[in-house]
């Protein structure tokens, strides 16, 4: 395994990290509630950030969603590449890659997936789609959805048809979701049909949201160390003390952790290896520590983490909602267990 970056997925990362360190500041964020950054979404696209997905892969993917989540930048770019560009690229018809992927490569077009299934949409007789999923991220600003009907087929929907309704939902994080409510609206199946689509875009949405958590993860232990090595305490940096230093450790290993496991399963995607398992593990990772490293980033700022406005309280939000998004910590363990004794099964026959 080489995990090294090329030039063009360096390149993409320092872009990332200069727009996102330049425009998603704390006041900004602040500015923008519950909502979308219209203005850094446009520059991400304008840079041409999301249509470079296409040329660097998953793996350049993750480290963009790194840099994103150093920030906590409130743009939908995870939900679009995995549900849009990367989804229709791969398991899109020719035509649908005509029609589609301009307008998501240029950000006119906005993209979020109703995953995983959970048996809340089906397909009636005539084949029709109805249901509901909770909820769903960036619904507000998504002029298309992939939705995963109950036997795992993927269906593209407008958000502008009059059977789609979507419900605006407050979640932990400020992530403009809404409640995906279909009434008998004709999606547009993706691609033919191909056995194995929606495992592979949720194995891709896994490894990329992974991505995510480890640079809020980042972010987090970022501003407890500028925090405890700047605080004071009877005279000397807090950080001096020893249960601040062990705290600290312990959530940069589980930060390495997050990244080194996002990084397997994106570069295993992107050389065309089974990466199923890898992404599991990387989305148990990501949930399992990555709740453990936001907390400690709130604790390790002392009395100051419990204020609601302070910028750690965002990565504490975003690391929670992570936690549990495409399935929290049991759920992704339990189905890991039950890959890995469906393989060994097929392995001894």
């Amino acid at each position: 395994m080489d995990f090294t970056p090329s030039e063009e997925q360096t390149a993409a990362q320092g872009l990332a990290a200069r727009i996102f360190g330049d425009l998603s500041t704390h006041e900004r964020l602040t500015a923008a509630g519950t909502g979308t950054d219209a203005e850094l979404w446009k520059e991400l696209c304008a840079a041409g950030l999301p249509a470079a997905v296409e040329d660097v892969g998953l793996l350049g993917l993750v480290l963009v969603l790194e840099e994103q989540g150093r920030t906590t930048a409130q743009v939908p770019l995870a939900a679009t590449c995995v549900y849009g560009l990367l989804a229709v690229a791969a398991h899109g018809t020719p035509e649908q890659r005509e029609r589609l992927l301009p307008g998501l490569r240029d950000g006119t077009a906005v993209a979020t997936g109703a995953f995983p299934a959970r048996g809340g949409v089906h397909i009636a007789e005539d084949g029709a789609l109805y249901g509901s999923v909770p909820w769903v991220p960036w619904l507000r600003d998504a002029t298309h959805v992939l939705v995963a009907d109950a036997a795992r087929g993927l269906w593209i929907v407008r958000t502008g048809d009059p059977d789609v309704t979507a419900v605006p939902v407050e979640t932990t994080a400020p992530w403009s979701a809404g409640r995906l409510v279909l009434d008998g609206v004709r999606g547009e199946r993706l691609g033919n049909g191909q056995p194995g689509a929606y495992a592979d875009v949720l194995a891709t949405a896994r490894t990329a949201f992974a991505g995510l958590q480890a640079g809020v993860c980042a972010g987090s232990l970022a501003r407890a160390v500028h925090h405890t090595v700047t605080r004071e305490q009877f005279g000397r940096p807090l950080s001096t003390n020893q249960g601040v230093l062990l705290r600290a450790a312990d959530a940069h290993m589980d930060t390495e952790a997050i990244r080194v496991t996002a990084y397997e399963a994106a570069w295993r995607h992107d050389e065309q290896r089974a990466c199923e398992a890898q992404a599991l593990t990387a989305a148990w990772w990501a949930s399992e520590a990555g709740k453990r490293v936001v907390h400690a980033g709130q604790h390790l700022h002392g009395g100051t983490g419990a204020d609601l406005d302070h910028p750690v309280h965002r990565h504490f939000l975003w690391g929670r909602q992570l936690d549990a998004y495409l399935g929290c910590g049991g759920e992704v363990l339990e189905e890991l267990g039950l890959l890995l004794a469906h393989s060994s099964q097929e392995g001894a026959s």
